[in-house]
Order: C-alpha cells, then sequence, then structure tokens
C-alpha cells in the first residue's frame, strides 16, 4: 500500500510505503508531520469528520481556486481505519458506567457466543414465531398490559392518578350528561368530543365581549349559564383518557367471561365514581392480567438470558405453561384458543430440553471462558507493567456485561476512573483497550499515533508485547505506528523481531523543506556507538569529520588518556598548547612525552593526524566554514559548529540541544548512523546555517 499525500499543513509532499499485515514503524523527530499524516488518513476514509481542506497550509489559505489543495491518495474511502490518538481516550475510554464503550460486544460477544446464541434460538424459535406470525398474540399482550397499566403505579394496586382512576373516578359523564348540558349529547357523544371540547372551552373566553355568540353572532345572553357549564363539568384531558379507557374496555370484552364483561360494562357506565367494591373487583381481574401477562412476556422473550440461571430446565419450562381455568375472569373460548396454541409449542420444546439446557449451558461456560480470558491478560498486563490497578467484567441488569476498574487496595469498583488514573496510566491503559477494541471491529488498517514515547523502557516493552505479541493482539493486521522514539525500533527491528511475526518494517521519515523522505531501517542500520563511531572513521575523508566520531568512540569506551585529552583541547580550539585539567582549578601543559603518546593512540585511527595542523585547520574559520557547507549530515554539522562558533548560539533552546548532541550521555547504546539519517531537526541546522552566514557577513 502506497499513501500520496500533497499540501497537507507542513508536508507538500509525502509517499508513504506500508506493509500489509504488519506493524510499520514510521520513526521521525516531533514536527516532521506524523500527525498530519494519520489526521488526512482518517478523514480519507471517512473516520474524521472534517474535511481535508482543513489541513490545508496557511501559505496557500489566500489562494482562489483548488491548485494547492490538500490532497491524498493510495486509501480508499470504504478503507475501516482505527486510529488511537488523544481523541479516541477522551470518546471511548474511561466512561462513567464502565472502562471502554461497547465492553459486551469487545469482551464477550464472541463468534463463540454468537454461535451458541444461534443454537438456543433456533431451539425456541417455534414460540419467537408464534408471535411473530400470530398478531393476535400480541395484542394479546399488549391489551393486559395497557389494562394494568391503567391503575397506575402503587403497591396498593389501585391509585386514583391512572388512567381508570382519573377518567372513571367522578363517573362516566359521556354516558350519564349532566342535568342541563342535554342539548350537547350529540357532542359529546360524537368521535370528535376531544377536539369539540376544547373548542368550545376557549371560546368561552369571548363571551364577555358581548352579548352574541362569537361563533355565529346569535344572542345567547340566556344561555351563557349552560355554555359555562360545560367547562365546569368537562376536562378534555379527562375525556381524552376515558375514551381510551372505554376503548380499551370494549377490547377487552373478547378476553373476559360474559359475568366479568357485564360487570365491567357497569363499572364504566357509573354515574357518581367507583365505589370500593368495584375498584376491588378491577384489582381483581387485574392480578390475573398480570398474571398472564407475565406468563407471555417471559414466554416471547424466551432465550439464554431467561433460562440461564434455571438448573433444571424441564421443570421451568413447565412454569411456562398457562392453565387458563384459574384464572376465571378471562376464562374464555377466545382466549383459551390463544393459550392452547402457546402450551402446545411448550410442549414441543420440552421434547428437546436436554439438547436446550445442554446449549445452554455451553454458552454460560463459553463467557465465563472469555471473561476470565481476557481479565487474566489485562491484570497480567496492568501488574507487569506496574499499574496497581485491575479490572472485572460483570453482568449488568439488563444482562450486558460491563468491564470495571478497581484498585487492589480497595475491593471497589472506581466510578470516576478519569480522576484517579494518571496521564501515563490512563494512555497505557486506552492503548490495550484499543486494541481489543480494534481486533473485535476487524479495520483494514490500525494507526497508533506516537502512543508510548512518555512511557518508561519497562512499560513501553509491556506495551508492545500486549499490542504485537501476545495470544490476543493485533499480530497479523495492518499497522502503522508513528512514533519519534527510537526504543521501538531497536526492540522490534534489532532486539527480537522474531516475536513479532510477521516481522514488522521500520523507517525513518524527515522532512525536508516540506517533502517527507522515507528511508527504510534495517537491522544493520542500528548499530552500536562504537561500532558507527568505527566505521564512520574508516569511512570518512576528512580528517576533522573523522575526528569528530574518534571522540565519541573514545568517550564510549571511558578510555580518557592522552588521546582524549589532545580532542579535548582541538573541539576547544583556544588551546595550541594542549593542556590536562588536573581539578576545576588547576591545569598545566601537557608534556612533549604525554603529546606523542596522545598522537600515537589517535594515529591508530587516523593514521595522518598531527595535533599542530589540526589545531590550525579548527582555529582557521574560513577552512571550518566551507566545511561546514561541504558537510552534508546535520550532526557533523553540529560538531563543526560548536567549534566555529565558540558561544554556540544565542539561543539558549538551540545551545542546549548542540550540546546535549555533544555529550555521548545523551544518546541510546544503540543508534542511527547520522552519516545515513538526518536526526537533527531541521530548525536547528537552520538557526546554525543563519549564524554561519552572519559570521561570513562579518568577515566580509
Amino acid at each position: 500500500m502506497n499513501i500520496e499525500l500533497k499540501n497537507c499543513n507542513s508536508i507538500d509532499k509525502a509517499n508513504i510505503n506500508i506493509k500489509e499485515g504488519r506493524l510499520n514503524i514510521k520513526y521521525a523527530i516531533n514536527g516532521t508531520g506524523k500527525s498530519t499524516i494519520s489526521r488526512a488518513l482518517a478523514i480519507a476514509t471517512n473516520l474524521d469528520k472534517y474535511s481535508l481542506e482543513e489541513l490545508k497550509p496557511f501559505k496557500y489559505l489566500q489562494e482562489e481556486g483548488t491548485e494547492n489543495n490538500p490532497q491524498i491518495s493510495g486509501v480508499q474511502p470504504e478503507t475501516k481505519i482505527a486510529v488511537f490518538n488523544e481523541e479516541y481516550v477522551n470518546q471511548y475510554v474511561f466512561l462513567e458506567d464502565e472502562i471502554i464503550k461497547n465492553s459486551f460486544d469487545i469482551f464477550v460477544k464472541t463468534k463463540d457466543y454468537e454461535k451458541h446464541m444461534r443454537e438456543i434460538d433456533i431451539l425456541v424459535s417455534g414460540i419467537k414465531e408464534l408471535f411473530t406470525n400470530n398478531p393476535e398474540l400480541n395484542s394479546l399482550l399488549q391489551d393486559m398490559i395497557e389494562f394494568i397499566d391503567g391503575f397506575g403505579k402503587t403497591k396498593t394496586g389501585y391509585s386514583s392518578t391512572g388512567a381508570i382512576g382519573k377518567s372513571l373516578g367522578k363517573g362516566n359523564k359521556l354516558n350519564n350528561i349532566p342535568l342541563g348540558l342535554e342539548e350537547y349529547t350529540e357532542f359529546l357523544k360524537n368521535d370528535q368530543n376531544i377536539k369539540w371540547l376544547k373548542w368550545q372551552i376557549e371560546g368561552k373566553n369571548y363571551l364577555e365581549i358581548s352579548d352574541k355568540c362569537p361563533y355565529c353572532t346569535t344572542v345567547v345572553e340566556e344561555k351563557k349559564e349552560m355554555i359555562t357549564k360545560i367547562s365546569e363539568e368537562y376536562d378534555s384531558k379527562i375525556i381524552e383518557q376515558l375514551n381510551k379507557i372505554l376503548d380499551l374496555f370494549d377490547r377487552l370484552g373478547m378476553y373476559f367471561s360474559s359475568e366479568t364483561n357485564g360487570k365491567v360494562k357497569e363499572i364504566a357506565n357509573n354515574i357518581d365514581g367507583l365505589s370500593k367494591e368495584q375498584i376491588a373487583y378491577l384489582k381483581e381481574i387485574k392480578e390475573q392480567a398480570e398474571l398472564l401477562r407475565e406468563k407471555l412476556e417471559k414466554i416471547k422473550y424466551i432465550g439464554f438470558n431467561s433460562l440461564k440461571d434455571v438448573d433444571k430446565i424441564v421443570e421451568e419450562l413447565g412454569k411456562y405453561k398457562i392453565d387458563i381455568s384459574y384464572l376465571s375472569h378471562l376464562n374464555t373460548l377466545y382466549t383459551e384458543q390463544k393459550i392452547e396454541v402457546i402450551n402446545s409449542e411448550i410442549d414441543h420444546i420440552l421434547q428437546t430440553a436436554s439438547k436446550l439446557q445442554g446449549e445452554i449451558n455451553q454458552q454460560k461456560k463459553a463467557i465465563q471462558k472469555t471473561i476470565k480470558k481476557y481479565s487474566v491478560e489485562i491484570n497480567d498486563f496492568l501488574k507487569y507493567a506496574g499499574y496497581n490497578y485491575n479490572v472485572s467484567i460483570s453482568e449488568e441488569n439488563d444482562n450486558t456485561y460491563k468491564m470495571k476498574l478497581k484498585h487492589n487496595d480497595i475491593d471497589k469498583v472506581i466510578d470516576k476512573v478519569k480522576t484517579h488514573l494518571s496521564y501515563g496510566e490512563r494512555n497505557a491503559f486506552a492503548l490495550v483497550l484499543f486494541m481489543y477494541n480494534s481486533i473485535h471491529e476487524n479495520p483494514d488498517l490500525v494507526i497508533l499515533d506516537d502512543p508510548i514515547s512518555s512511557f518508561d523502557s519497562n512499560k513501553k516493552f509491556a506495551i508492545l508485547n500486549m499490542l504485537f505479541m501476545g495470544n490476543e493482539c493485533l499480530r497479523g493486521k495492518t499497522v502503522i505506528m508513528f512514533t519519534h522514539d527510537f526504543e521501538p525500533v531497536i526492540d522490534a527491528i534489532y532486539n527480537m523481531p522474531y516475536n513479532f511475526n510477521p516481522s514488522p518494517t521500520a523507517s525513518f521519515l524527515e522532512n525536508v523543506n516540506g517533502t517527507i523522505v522515507e528511508l527504510e531501517i534495517c537491522k544493520v542500520d542500528i548499530q552500536s556507538c562504537v561500532n558507527m563511531a568505527r566505521q564512520n572513521i574508516m569511512n570518512l575523508s576528512n580528517t576533522t569529520n573523522k575526528l569528530i566520531y574518534l571522540r565519541r568512540l573514545i568517550e564510549v569506551e571511558n578510555v580518557k588518556g592522552n588521546g582524549w585529552q589532545l580532542l579535548s583541547n582541538l573541539f576547544h580550539k583556544d588551546r595550541e598548547q594542549p593542556l590536562i585539567r588536573e581539578s576545576d582549578e588547576s591545569e598545566r601543559l601537557m608534556s612533549s612525552e604525554e603529546i606523542c603518546e596522545g598522537s600515537n593512540e589517535i594515529r591508530k585511527y587516523i593514521s595522518e593526524f598531527d595535533y599542530q595542523n589540526e589545531y590550525q585547520i579548527m582555529h582557521n574559520r574560513s577552512e571550518m566554514i566551507d566545511l561546514y557547507k561541504l558537510t552534508n549530515n546535520s550532526y557533523e554539522k553540529l560538531q563543526i559548529y560548536r567549534v566555529i562558533n565558540d558561544d554556540n548560539s544565542d539561543n539558549k533552546v538551540v545551545k542546549k540541544f548542540i550540546n546535549e548532541t555533544f555529550h555521548i550521555e545523551n544518546d541510546y547504546l544503540f543508534q542511527l548512523n547520522p552519516c545515513k539519517y538526518n536526526v537533527i531537526p531541521g530548525y536547528i541546522i537552520n538557526e546554525c546555517d543563519a549564524d554561519i552566514e552572519l559570521l561570513i557577513s562579518l568577515s566580509n
């Protein structure tokens, strides 16, 4: 896969090569454009909601036309990618009620889980199809639910604020119209009575304006009292409830026995409101309706979740059968026919109960095995990475599973995870959770945007091991890891490429005036400081450049004899007669014997070495400036610059960088050869170039 970018932030042009099915490490110093490449890929594949135009370089913002608009090719919009960055951490992990969004889908809903669910669903499919293919059964269930809900939420079984209490509690004023309002019977009993009541009550507000009707202008002075009485006797909301309850009672007629139907109609037509006896009678019907509803719901939603805690499936399924003879209010031929269909299907399931029991047990074992597996993997990572936390995956009331975090010092779930975890802990843990999410989502491309640079060596390896070397990891997936940290390159390419399988690739990205240059890093390119220094001493043609690496070699080997003393004097430039510093306060001239001995040590590596000759060269600013310009790699330029400019730089940041690069203790034991890889930031060299040009102009 080859990705090409144009005009994206600081990148004018970039060609990034990605080998599929393995880890691709892209090593680059900060400011190269790693995050820009990551963001451009996210936008191009529709993962990022923003437009590619957001990446347009500032230098082109004022231009008209599309010639210099951002472009990306080599990846299709339908390519599925996953990106680990700060945005992922903020959006998907450490939520209020679980560690990662969709814990259930990621850690429990495996292929095995879904396979067992399908088997269980097949075994109980007959009952599920009953409700799908027989809408009358669904209607029976919904009518029971609506009837029960009409009593309101109360422990006593009946509430005056429920639908039944509100609509019938003071009598049915649709069938029993109050005296004096008989003329409105046609309106009150019409299907449009609610709309009429709202219209009538709204209109009465205009009666005080005139003696005439606000609608037809007929004189209504004598009828004002009757008109206003409507709003006193009727509330449109209560009438609306009453209409619904009367309609419900009418539908329930097919389920109620003839005696129950007669009583319910009598209650529905009451004049003065519900008596205690009538309420008790309705509650009696409700109890039977609740029992029927409970059984119908259990049957409709029968499956793993409803049967997983049952030790004996046969006994449990027997309880699902409905004996309508004990439900006197609902014991009708119509209801009995519906129930008989259900009971018959339960009998059919009972014939395969042992198989159903087996599948449920297998599913329970599979879930526990999966939970244990992931819990052990993550908790081992937390333990060996030095984090004093552990995770648990537990079942919730909604039959899903969520991953929760605990501290090892207390057996209690941590609710506000972000508050307790440090920045490093959050990032390390989030990265592992991202890995599991990526395994679940199975994207075509995984991007890790500088994920582990902030960790110490132990944690870096623990994370790399978890991501790419564990039993459940990103092995075999196409992964790009952008990093400004060289340690992952050393581990993946030099120390243990065989542990990754397939072995990863690595390359160095350099931004050269807006163009990204990619250079492959092979195992032979990762050298010890000693080998790298010896190789450059042997291959370089200029003696001064050779001395730069010889000084480094001697520092690495820590043999600071007379040879090192001579080099130290040379690189300080102002010592024509070399000195030996014996303490912070005293120094002396080197003897002829010491100079000779030191020169011979250096000549073992550089046969043409002569102290006085090299001193004259380094003391000749013009000659050193020429050497600076002829030198190709940035590391050598810095050392030459340091010799040319005794004060290094007026800029403290640049000065510190140059001094740190000068000293071996700031480097890795293994590194890339600066003769091949420009690991010095461009802005540092630009500052040095500017200083050199200033020196040239001043000398002229």
